[in-house]
């Protein structure tokens, strides 16, 4: 099942998504099914100002931590060991889409507005890529969460081996996630005033307020810590974006 925003086609529980877009202007072997729709952008959408951030071939436009860690195997973006992979140019407001698939316990993510990639964790925000099956202590760190800040309205990821389509949204302090066509994360960022605090009274792992945090920066795929990358790795593709 394809996102179907491209294509004008966008769900009831799209709408509100729309309106901000025109607004604001153990490791298992699995079968990855090559996607012959995949990495391509139509006239129209091009012409809608929308790019690829990967080609499906190469790591053109990518900036890799740790060699050998991120390739491009069978047409998709993949990892196998311990890294990240950011782009070279930052981004401020956008709509970023991609298909994910996640390996039983896999555990990673996607940062977006990172100011220092070196220091990802203090200034950019994670959307959670996590297998289904893990059940996280916290809810806010279950998978299509903005880890440590904001639990996803449901958790609607597929079972691990399964593709998985997202839509991140970034208009100045609001943040929306889509996740398989399901709204489920729209976030104010000015909401969060407070260093190490959540709105609701819950502790973050963030040394000053998450409003304070950078509105432009760098996208990133991560594996950063030895206890995510325990041969359970994760495939992107469609990995497209378009500045507002």
């Amino acid at each position: 099942m394809k996102l179907k925003g491209l294509n004008g086609l966008l769900p009831v529980g799209l709408l509100g998504i729309l309106l901000l877009v025109t607004a604001c202007g153990d490791g298992v072997k699995i079968s990855i099914e090559l996607d012959e729709e995949a990495h391509n952008i139509s006239d129209v959408q091009s012409q809608d100002g929308w790019k690829l951030l990967f080609d499906g071939a190469t790591l053109d436009g990518w900036n890799v931590q740790n060699s050998n860690t991120w390739m491009v195997k069978d047409n998709a973006l993949t990892v196998q060991g311990v890294g990240d992979i950011w782009t070279k140019k930052q981004f401020g407001d956008f709509v970023l889409e991609c298909d994910f698939n996640i390996s039983t316990k896999c555990n990673s993510g996607i940062y977006i507005r990172t100011g220092d990639t070196e220091d990802a964790v203090q200034t950019g925000l994670e959307i959670q890529l996590l297998d289904g099956a893990i059940k996280p202590k916290y809810r806010r760190n279950a998978c299509g969460a903005i880890y440590d800040c904001l639990a996803p309205a449901q958790v609607v990821v597929k079972a691990a081996g399964e593709w998985n389509q997202t839509r991140i949204t970034c208009c100045d302090n609001r943040i929306t996630v889509v996740m398989n066509d399901v709204p489920i994360i729209d976030m104010d960022v000015n909401r969060w005033d407070t260093p190490g605090q959540n709105p609701d009274g819950t502790s973050n792992k963030f040394s000053r307020a998450i409003k304070d945090l950078p509105r432009s920066g760098f996208i990133g795929f991560r594996y950063q810590m030895k206890k995510q990358y325990q041969g359970h790795p994760v495939w992107l593709r469609n990995i497209r974006i378009k500045e507002l």
